[in-house]
């Protein structure tokens, strides 16, 4: 039996050599990370009239049924236009055991995006969530928000980490793990987590963010490196430490700490969700054991937050609380950590926009 926590990268390559993980095409090893496994889109990708949970007694086929509205061939790429919704059946299959969940998330560049992905299963009732032994396939709800896409087959835009036992790792016992090595740049804020506050005084210059653009050309997920960052985001500039977000507006902005996640650990962010006003940190995240440890050559990486304003202009001011890092224990230690043994895009990172656009 696996000891509690979150399943590392060994226990993830034994679940898919007993059945446990299945695949219409097999699995490569380029999906398997420290502590998570990214999901592969699959050939078909059904226009819906609106997001939805298969819920209690109901598959998502039955559900597609209902609301499907025509088939997209993604096997050569195909556009998935801002504003709309697609339901993509994912290559990957689950055959969990007892007292195993899963938990899924948009990818780092995918979120920074603006690119809303969930994850749904059959009789589903949360999105991004496994149940307990789940036997079936997984899909993938897919709304871009700000930009229209080229998705093909095969392409990873979700990862899933699999769960056993208690994982959460409780405030006393992360206040014990940053005094061994610490979690964070400065005094820790830790309630529920560890919390983080946005950067708006940058050292220099006066750069603290981007702004999507509203009208833009199709980003084709598959080329990185390639798009000018001026045809897709607007800079966001300040002197006086403030900017007022815009209703409906997404935004790059960056998180004033530098953190680390120890080896032993891995993170999720989350919201603040009671205390945050107007807007929120867009898109939950998952964090590598070895992101910004300085060990794996971190040395603390900052967090880029995808930020969108809901209702009403509201003031961001510099050092505000946007979020929190919600600190998982592993079940054990991984055999690869982020930066160190990865080709990781964004390790030691400050304001960093995805992979697909030019460096500036």
């Amino acid at each position: 039996m696996t000891a509690g926590g979150v399943l590392a990268d060994t226990a993830i390559r034994a679940m898919i050599a007993s059945g446990q993980i299945g695949a219409d095409a097999p699995v490569l090893d380029a999906q398997i990370q420290p502590a998570s496994l990214d999901l592969r889109l699959g050939t078909t990708a059904h226009r819906v009239r609106a997001s939805f949970l298969a819920g209690k007694g109901r598959s998502v086929a039955e559900r597609l049924a209902e609301f499907g509205m025509h088939r997209i061939d993604l096997t050569a790429g195909a556009v998935l236009e801002k504003g709309c919704v697609y339901v993509v059946p994912l290559m990957e299959h689950l055959a969990l055991p007892r007292g195993m969940t899963g938990a899924a998330s948009a990818k780092s560049s995918i979120g920074r995006l603006d690119l809303l992905t969930r994850i749904i299963t059959d009789q589903g009732t949360e999105f991004d969530r496994v149940p307990d032994g789940y036997r079936g396939r997984l899909y993938v709800e897919i709304c871009p928000q700000s930009f229209s896409v080229i998705a093909t087959a095969g392409q990873m835009l979700t990862q899933i980490i699999f769960r056993q036992g208690q994982t959460l790792i409780s405030d006393t016992e992360l206040r014990a793990i940053h005094a061994r090595s610490p979690i964070v740049s400065g005094e820790p804020v830790i309630s529920g987590g560890l919390g983080f506050s946005v950067d708006l005084r940058p050292k220099t210059g006066t750069l603290v963010g981007y702004r999507a653009k509203p009208h833009t050309g199709v980003i084709d997920l598959a080329r990185l490196g390639y798009y000018d960052p001026a045809e897709f985001w607007e800079e966001v500039r300040t002197e006086t430490g403030w900017i007022i977000l815009d209703p409906g507006a997404f935004y790059i902005l960056v998180s004033r700490e530098a953190i680390a996640i120890p080896p032993e650990c891995a993170a999720e962010m989350a919201p603040y969700l009671a205390m945050v006003g107007e807007f929120r940190v867009h898109y939950a995240g998952f964090f590598d054991p070895g992101f910004g440890w300085a060990e794996a050559g971190g040395a603390g990486s900052r967090g880029v937050l995808e930020v969108r304003c809901h209702e009403a202009p509201f003031v961001l001011e510099h050092g505000q609380i946007v979020g929190r890092l919600v600190y998982e224990r592993m079940a054990s230690a991984p055999e690869r950590i982020y930066g160190a043994d990865l080709a990781s895009n964004y390790q030691g990172q400050g304001l960093k926009l995805s992979k697909h656009f030019a460096a500036r």
